[in-house]
């Protein structure tokens, strides 16, 4: 054999090596992607099959949020940029940073009415976090 069928022979066998190196990192990534659904997706797209675990994701709306069994179980909305919401269910101790107005990411599932039954609750932070102990005092307080 020559040595530039040799070259051409090795060249294809190392594109269809990576090729299929790519191919099963796609599908790998694609099963285990961790993306949450925002109100105005599942009103574009619909509820996903009742007990399908999934995450849902925006902003806690201020008022929202009440306690019910004796504080055990928290209600609140999950809003985003849009006018639709996500009414969520948790039983359970929130996160330090979960507050109204703050950014929130549930997992869970949903039941036959729509309501979204966390089974935990993730609280988001801007770029600017610090905790309490560190933050400095504010002038005259």
């Amino acid at each position: 054999m020559r040595a530039r069928t040799r070259r051409l022979y090795t060249f294809g066998l190392a594109a269809l090596l990576v090729l299929g190196a790519a191919i099963l990192a796609f599908f790998a990534l694609r099963e285990n992607a961790n993306l949450f659904y925002t109100p105005e997706v599942l009103a574009e797209k619909g509820l996903p099959r009742e007990g399908k675990e999934v995450k849902v994701g925006g902003w806690v709306e201020p008022g929202t949020l009440t306690y019910s069994d004796g504080g055990t179980t928290m209600q609140f909305i999950v809003i985003d940029n849009s006018p639709n919401i996500i009414t969520v269910r948790f039983n359970g101790v929130a996160p330090d940073l979960f507050r109204e107005g703050q950014g929130v990411v549930a997992t869970g599932s949903f039941a036959p009415d729509g309501t979204f039954t966390a089974k935990q609750l993730l609280a988001k932070h801007d770029e600017n976090y610090q905790p309490r102990e560190l933050k400095p005092l504010e002038a005259g307080g």
